[in-house]
């Protein structure tokens, strides 16, 4: 995997701006200066838009121009200035935290503004709008100082995440069976973001770990083993288990051991399964965490789309959005201040790597689950509503119906179902929606004719325009 600009980072993910601007160690590559006082040389003039529901800039002349969010280029040692000039009346502004560069603030179609600096070492950078949400919207771009490395040639750690299709097949009406479950737990530094890592623990790989489904009255056997080169013991609590510590107990696993146990599903239902070693909740936000769908008789009702999705909090050391590895922090994570909050393992799971898909008029069913281990999640989709939601993943109760957000606590799940009536990108979401500023987002494709009696839209008419 390489790394890229992350789709996330351009849509959704909002990042601490003002935070990265106030830090003085991101103005080592070049020094601010006053547009009035110098001669550049380099110049770019950039506007300001709105472009396919998008904030965007646009370079306003010469090779750039009409170009949405242009790549922008200096030779190491030369003076840059960049006019920004607002084309849409919103407010905006233009910032490159890396050079301590942050313009004033422009409203009003027509405004202006101006920044200048000298760059002093090759690189990539980055330009943007530091107005909240603005980044996320969409206003930022590549400043490229020199003959740098080209970023798709930097490799990334592995992406460990967890493929919202992988649900296993439905149980049908079959009757009760015997089924085995292989565990195995490793500690291994994957892709977080673009440009960062982090050192998960897992079940076999992935973030949350596989998605195991059996049917009532099924005997699983659970056989969880801790890779050699594991620095910590790992254990295993299914939700889903009658039994001491659903599990734990008995597979409390020092690295290169073994640990089996068997159970009998008694109880349908959408549990979630976790790892149940101290500190328990380091090992949980680390990424060990899953569930496990345990079918009534007869199984469940037929859909056309299956999706598994969890949501996770790491708690690092370093700020969201900073680069190279991350580091835990016990210190956050007893103060229950997460840097990072995903669906399905790190920014980009849902947004970009793997891409879900639906058609006009398919039923759509989600696994949802929170592996925690602290936040409540409030799960919504923008721009739909939920037919079914199974309430605390109980699947012998009557589903709540016509329901547009549901609460889902750590360590619980719920199941929702959905007809999808109109194409288009749907976005979800916890509707904390602070949370969506630390990567907590994934992207629902809705593909099909568009109905105008479920939705429609017209161009506004501009009294000015004489059309």
């Amino acid at each position: 995997m390489k790394f890229t600009r992350s789709v996330l980072a351009q849509a959704i993910a909002i990042l601490a701006v003002s935070a990265v601007l106030t830090n003085p160690a991101f103005a080592a590559h070049g020094e601010a200066l006053s547009p009035a006082s110098v001669t550049p040389d380099v110049t770019y003039t950039l506007r300001t838009a709105v472009a396919d529901g998008k904030l965007v800039f646009i370079g306003d002349k010469g090779d750039i121009k009409d170009v949405v969010n242009p790549d922008l280029h200096a030779p190491v040692g030369a003076v840059v200035q960049i006019n920004l000039i607002n084309g849409d009346g919103a407010m905006h502004d233009i910032a490159l935290p890396e050079f301590g560069v942050d313009s004033d603030d422009i409203s009003g179609q027509g405004s202006a503004t101006a920044v200048a600096f000298r760059v002093d070492e090759e690189g990539n950078f980055e330009y943007l709008c530091s107005i909240p949400g603005h980044k996320a919207a969409g206003m930022v771009g590549n400043f490229i100082v020199g003959d740098p490395e080209p970023a798709d040639e930097i490799e990334a750690a592995p992406d460990l995440s967890m493929d919202p299709h992988e649900v296993g097949e439905p149980v049908g009406d079959r009757g009760p069976q015997e089924v085995t479950v292989d565990l195995v737990t490793t500690e291994v530094e994957g892709y977080l973001a673009d440009g960062s890592s982090y050192r998960y623990w897992t079940f076999n790989d992935t973030v949350p770990g596989p998605f195991v489904r059996v049917r009532v009255g099924d005997t699983v056997t659970v056989n969880m083993s801790n890779a050699e080169d594991s620095a910590h013991i790992h254990s295993v609590d299914f939700h889903a288990v009658t039994g001491p510590g659903g599990g734990a107990a008995v597979t409390q696993a020092a690295p290169g051991q073994t640990k089996s146990f068997s159970f009998q599903a008694l109880n349908p239902g959408l549990y979630v399964y976790h790892c149940a070693t101290p500190m328990v909740a380091q090992h949980i936000s680390n990424g060990m965490y899953g569930m496990i769908l345990v079918e009534p008789e007869g199984g469940l009702s037929p859909v056309d789309r299956e999706f598994y999705i969890m949501q996770g909090e790491l708690y690092t050391a370093q700020r969201h959005g900073s680069q190279g590895l991350q580091e835990f922090s016990l210190d956050k994570l007893l103060d229950e201040r997460p840097e990072h909050l995903m669906f399905n393992g790190n920014m980009d799971a849902l947004t970009q790597t793997h891409k879900m898909e639906a058609d006009v008029g398919d039923n759509v069913r989600i696994f949802f689950g929170v592996g925690g281990p602290n936040a409540t999640s409030s799960f919504h989709v923008i721009g739909e509503i939920f037919d079914k939601v199974y309430d605390q993943a109980s699947l012998t109760s009557p589903p709540l119906t016509d329901v547009q957000t549901t609460l889902v606590p750590p360590g619980g799940a719920t199941m929702v179902e959905f007809e999808v009536d109109y194409p288009g990108k749907y976005i979800l979401v916890d509707h904390a929606l602070s949370r969506l500023e630390k990567g907590l987002a994934g992207f629902l494709h809705v593909n099909g004719e568009e109905n105008p009696e479920v939705f429609h839209t017209e161009e506004a008419h501009d009294p000015n325009s004489g059309h």
